[in-house]
């Protein structure tokens, strides 16, 4: 009972930091994913050091990849020009030249944890940008929270869905070798669950036809589902059960968003190829 108290105050602090920070403007989205951005690859490259003679800084590739959500920021909202990506670039270049120049035994190794890091985690957080801002010609950008905040529900429905749904008739393993919790009947249930948060969007969303809102639901409940499996198989690879411990009662920071990291690629990929062309 401590510990489900403990989970659901977590949980609801959360939920309303995120939904405020996503609904309120663009500078509170900008503090936010800032945040998050950095504590996540924090957390991916403190697991990474567990293994065996790898000794990344999780400072400075942590504020690495923060530079990158940063720019593509600055850049999608229209305050400055292409030219701001300079710098993440030449934090890329310099983490090349560094390993010329360390003592590391795996240099090729090293060098390839620390860009698994930017790909993995710092790089679905820029994409983020793409929900939030337009492409069109007006600078600055209008920011527009509509698409990230469906995304967030979808994810937090299929999760719901599935948890409860798999607790009740969870029989049949879905992926045992890397999750063994995840039964299919949860899979059908999250399923089930963010096609109706779906349906709820496209009553409040009429602009946006409803099958549109169904097919953004089905893809990123599916999506999200290979996120948690990705962040379960590292965990299961290093030998840890929780990515961190800064939010109580539901592990680190990456256990809780690394279902975003898979479906914002296919929310992004939806909305450019059948909404925004």
């Amino acid at each position: 009972m401590k510990n489900f108290i403990t989970r659901s105050l977590t949980g609801i602090v959360y939920a309303g930091t995120v939904v405020f920070c996503v609904l309120f403007n663009s500078y509170t989205f900008l503090a936010l994913f800032t945040i998050v951005s950095f504590l996540c690859l924090w957390e991916f490259y403190r697991m990474i050091n567990l293994l065996k003679d790898t000794g990344i800084n999780l400072y400075i590739h942590g504020i690495g990849g923060t530079l990158m959500f940063l720019s593509v920021f600055l850049f999608t909202s229209g305050y400055t020009c292409k030219f701001i990506f300079s710098f993440y670039l030449l934090y890329i270049a310099g983490v090349l030249i560094y390993g010329l120049y360390s003592n590391q035994n795996k240099s090729l190794s090293h060098l390839a944890y620390i860009f698994f890091g930017q790909c993995y985690i710092a790089l679905p957080f820029s994409v983020l940008n793409f929900l939030v801002f337009s492409c069109s010609s007006q600078t600055p950008q209008v920011y527009q929270s509509v698409f990230l905040f469906s995304l967030f529900l979808f994810i937090w429905a299929n999760d719901t869905g599935a948890y409860l749904i798999g607790v009740k008739f969870g029989k049949h393993r879905l992926w045992e070798r890397h999750s063994p919790k995840k039964s299919w009947e949860g899979f059908f249930g999250g399923l089930v669950f963010s096609i109706i948060t779906a349906f709820v969007f496209a009553r409040f969303n009429p602009q946006i036809a409803w099958y549109h809102w169904v097919s953004m639901s089905v893809g990123v409940a599916v999506f999200s589902v290979y996120g948690d499996l990705v962040e379960s198989m590292i965990k299961r690879s290093v030998g840890v059960k929780d990515s961190g411990h800064l939010l109580p009662g539901h592990g680190g920071f990456l256990d809780r968003f690394d279902s975003l990291l898979l479906a914002v690629y296919f929310m992004v990929f939806y909305l450019g190829v059948f909404i925004q062309n």
